[in-house]
């Protein structure tokens, strides 16, 4: 008989890429990960896991227990839906993070909808980057996320998570007041090559589709400025040091001096909603999805 414990170990260093980071996730010791880990191999009579480098490597038996740990999570899930089948009202705690902007603008006024609707149902809310909210769904903590999709998020065909796309949020050029380009009504973003940039840092998932949609429209941004905030960017734009994309769905500080220039070719990042697998059917998940998606229909107009 497989210890499931030992088993979530596993897929937690599968999940985390190492068994210091998996510990660390699940409040182990790493010598106390490590051993559920042997103690799981010896129950089975293979090998998990083979060096690799200073690391580890999962070996073809583990990815194959995987496979079937992920199936069996997700029958977990359905279970609980039919164990609550008598319970179709949405009730109790909800548990959903996002993005900055899907936070304001998509998550606060669907937690308000749900609250007039459902009083049964408690909604809680954080503001998570892309790759927190993934590891919190893994680990059980969070139910729904609104994530920006980007290549570094598991493949849509990962058996762990249910990704679905919510909406596509177009990027804007965004100038000072009496710029050029301020008095058209689209642009072609190759007009802007030229100018000084204001991007989204390094780290930030957001930075991959500016640089991309420049990179499509034939030029590499002279970045002079990084910010976190569309609202530091929009100030610094204010300014005059620079032009920048940024999301029609971030609702910018009003009476800036800034114009928002609509591009043509439509450049955008596309945001999904994402849940553990067999977790999208469960009542109170299924009112927010809907409540998201009526929200998402007219959020970007």
């Amino acid at each position: 008989m497989i210890d499931l414990r030992r088993l979530h170990v596993l897929r937690a260093v599968a999940h985390y890429g190492t068994v210091t980071a998996a510990a660390r996730a699940l409040h182990f010791t790493t010598s106390a990960a490590s051993q559920q880990i042997r103690q799981l191999a010896r129950d089975l009579g293979v090998d998990l896991l083979e060096p690799q480098g200073r690391g580890v490597r999962l070996t073809p038996a583990a990815e194959s227990l995987l496979a079937h740990a992920d199936a069996i999570q997700a029958r977990w899930e359905q279970a609980e839906l039919d164990l609550r089948a008598d319970h179709r009202d949405p009730a109790g705690p909800l548990r959903v993070s996002g993005l900055a902007v899907a936070a304001s603008v998509l998550l606060a006024p669907m937690a308000a909808r749900l609250q007039k609707r459902h009083p049964r149902l408690c909604v809680h809310i954080q503001e998570l980057g892309v790759p927190e909210s993934f590891d919190l769904l893994f680990e059980g903590e969070v139910d729904l996320a609104i994530v920006e999709a980007t290549p570094r998020n598991p493949p849509l065909g990962d058996a762990r998570f249910d990704q679905q796309p919510l909406l596509d949020d177009p990027f804007d050029l965004v100038v000072p007041e009496g710029h050029p380009l301020a008095g058209r009504e689209r642009v072609e973003l190759g007009d802007a090559a030229r100018e000084s940039w204001i991007a989204p840092v390094p780290e930030s998932a957001c930075r991959t589709h500016v640089m991309s949609a420049c990179g499509k429209a034939g030029f590499s941004p002279d970045v002079i400025h990084h910010a976190v905030d569309w609202n530091v960017t929009a100030h610094l734009v204010a300014n005059r040091l620079g032009v920048a994309l940024i999301p029609r769905l971030a609702h910018l500080t009003p009476h800036l001096p800034i114009v928002r220039v609509r591009c043509t070719g439509n450049p955008h990042r596309k945001l999904l909603t994402c849940t553990r697998s067999g977790g999208r059917e469960r009542p109170a998940i299924a009112a927010a999805l809907g409540e998201l998606h009526e929200l998402a229909a007219t959020a970007v107009a």
